[in-house]
């Protein structure tokens, strides 16, 4: 617990060490500025140039890829769990190897999220991913998905995990995962918070939000006094999670609340609507300081992509490009298709004509296609690939076309194709 003459808006003497500087500001037809714009954040492993899409490696690897080809494809940073490498291999491992970079094999710059999203995934077992549809509040707070087990519980001071490797009980607070994300070392940490669903009431809402502010104020005390006891390190920027759901009240009560707080940056997670998505990281960019970085958690479909730059988010995040690959789908300008179609048997043509990585431009579809149904894992490389380029080149165009003045153009032309719900235009037709 931080002491009581503890001030959790006094930054620290390393936080310097860390930085983001704004660059271009979008603008609307009129010339007016808005909430969108480019920027540079600095960490001791490089800089990440905004808007940028960071590739998820769960695990300390994303998914099927190897860090040579992260690279090459041209992604800035991964983001890893703090959860996952806690339980396996360790966290006091990564410390001993130099941290999650030099674990991983990676040498850019790192982020590690907090292990809340546990607190909703594997406390209600519903699903593995946010739901941004149903806002159903019929059922109790702590409702269970049917034929499910909770394996998180939350109390005022943390939660208690029960591992879903091996049964065993863990114990998480903001204190412990501070402690397990200095060991792991990542450049960006998030900072313990609930995450809620549309499922929870308002009541609970409030309750959760109160228990997160109180809870970044212990992560920022335990934080700094680890930066402190272990000074021989680089300085681990650490963002505050702004929670509230679809409320604008809760949302900029969150925003006004950790804003004053001493964050590096701030993350802009938990449950909200998808068509609300740009309003809610619009209020979130209003109140949020200027010159933090603004993290959008757990996105990566193009139509949400633009919404979020447009709307003032500096990064994001998703696990969707590797995991629907391990599925054969691929994303093209026309739609993401399945290469498991017959369509694809005799189709000699790449992912997509044009497309520089290096799946496009050594293999065919009919290939992968060949790969995917001998269920060789090679078929899962190549679509990822091909998947993380796709994503991350699209907000790399967004971030240029912020530069250029064309970005209404540039997601007037994406989205209009993307979402045309036509065949996929390109290749060979199915062979009778």
């Amino acid at each position: 617990m931080p002491e009581k003459n503890f001030d959790p808006s006094a930054p620290h003497a390393r936080q310097n060490e860390f930085g983001f500087e704004v660059g271009t500001r979008l603008t609307a037809e009129d010339g007016s500025p808005m909430l969108g714009r480019t920027g540079v954040i600095r960490t001791p492993h490089g800089e990440i140039k905004t808007p940028a899409f960071i590739a998820v490696g769960t695990k300390a690897t994303v998914k099927a890829v190897t860090p040579v080809q992260v690279e090459e494809l041209g992604a800035q940073a991964v983001l890893s769990n703090a959860y996952h490498l806690y339980l396996q291999p360790g966290a006091d491992i990564l410390d001993e190897a130099g941290g999650l970079g030099k674990f991983m094999g990676w040498e850019g710059p790192t982020f590690t999220d907090s292990g809340g999203f546990q607190v909703m995934s594997l406390g209600s077992g519903f699903k593995k991913v946010i739901d941004m549809k149903s806002v159903d509040q019929s059922g109790p707070d702590d409702a269970v998905a049917p034929g499910k087990e909770r394996l998180a519980n939350v109390d005022g001071d943390g939660v208690w995990f029960k591992s879903h490797l091996d049964g065993t009980k863990h114990r998480f607070s903001p204190e412990i995962s501070m402690g397990v994300q200095h060991q792991i070392g990542a450049d960006i940490m998030f900072a313990f918070d609930e995450l809620t669903t549309l499922q929870n009431s308002r009541g609970y809402q409030v309750e959760s939000l109160e228990r997160t502010r109180r809870w970044a104020e212990r992560c920022i005390a335990e934080h700094f006094a680890l930066t402190d006891s272990r000074a021989g390190k680089d300085y681990q920027a650490l963002f505050g999670v702004i929670q509230g759901a679809q409320y604008e009240d809760l949302r900029r009560k969150a925003c006004q609340d950790l804003g004053a707080m001493a964050f590096d940056g701030f993350g802009i997670g938990g449950a909200l609507e998808k068509e609300n998505l740009g309003t809610i990281v619009g209020w979130c960019a209003e109140e949020l300081p200027e010159n933090k970085p603004r993290h959008l958690l757990g996105i990566s479909e193009p139509d949400d992509i633009f919404t979020a730059i447009e709307n003032g988010a500096d990064t994001f995040d998703c696990v969707s490009p590797t995991r629907v690959a391990r599925n054969s789908a691929f994303y093209t300008p026309w739609g993401r298709f399945n290469l498991s179609g017959a369509r694809y048997k005799r189709d000699f043509t790449p992912l997509v004509e044009g497309c520089e990585c290096y799946a496009c431009r050594n293999f065919t579809r009919a290939y992968i296609h060949h790969l995917y149904k001998s269920k060789e894992l090679l078929s899962h490389t190549l679509i990822s690939i091909h998947n993380e380029q796709f994503t991350v080149s699209l907000v790399e165009s967004a971030r240029q076309a912020i530069e250029d003045g064309t970005f209404f153009e540039l997601k007037d032309k994406v989205l209009s194709s993307y979402y045309a719900g036509k065949p996929d235009p390109q290749g060979q037709p199915v062979t009778q």
